[in-house]
């Protein structure tokens, strides 16, 4: 089989480029309904309206109204992902730098659509997601913290996985108090470099746990 060959089988066929495509046009209509209205006040049939399709044809790309929150939360995934590049584990120039990357794709991606990040993450916790979901942002600071110790540059002794679910817990804490920020005076950047900190240097400066004696 050639490449271009290949090539064409991997490429999606029209038909699926156009149900894709549906599928992001009654998304992106979701999207700017709960925006204004909040998720609780948007019905299935406002957004198929919205999308000027029919009610079922909603159906035929999400189950529930609900996997609209399941959609968001997979988009920003990904987009944090793209952000990173690899970066938790390339080698970097200490901890801090990287977590300072951490944060600066964070922010870029919750600053770029506050409204919508406010409507989506009060549906998102009210429907109990962060219990149910995998705490991915806590498996990459995870990561982060991990290359960290395996440098040496933190106490060998350090839990990894805890300190990177510490920050997953600490970073959405945060983002709820800024979404939810009327005055528009809490810098979300700042606000989260300098949690960060206080919890780095807690790492770095935790005395050494004596392991019990056999």
């Amino acid at each position: 089989m050639t490449d271009s060959a290949t090539s064409a089988q991997a490429l999606p066929g029209r038909r699926e480029r156009n149900k894709q495509r549906v599928k992001n046009h009654l998304y992106e209509s979701a999207i700017k309904l709960i925006t204004v209205k909040g998720y609780e006040h948007t019905s299935v049939d406002e957004i198929a309206e919205e999308a000027d399709v029919a009610r079922g044809t909603f159906f035929n790309h999400f189950q529930r109204k609900e996997d609209l929150i399941t959609t968001w939360g997979e988009r920003r995934r990904v987009r944090l992902t793209l952000g990173l590049g690899g970066a938790e584990s390339e080698p970097p120039v200490c901890l801090q730098s990287t977590l300072e990357r951490c944060v600066d794709v964070l922010c870029e991606i919750n600053e770029e659509e506050r409204d919508v990040t406010r409507a989506m993450l009060m549906a998102w916790v009210k429907a109990g997601r962060p219990m149910q979901e995998e705490p991915f942002a806590g498996e990459i600071f995870a990561r982060v913290i991990e290359s960290a110790r395996k440098r040496g540059e933190i106490p060998d002794e350090t839990d990894s996985l805890r300190v990177g679910l510490l920050f997953r817990d600490v970073y959405l804490g945060t983002l709820y108090r800024w979404s939810q920020e009327k005055g528009g005076e809490m810098d979300l950047r700042t606000e989260l470099n300098a949690v960060c900190s206080i919890i780095l240097h807690g790492i770095r400066s935790a005395p050494k746990v004596r392991q019990p004696a056999r």
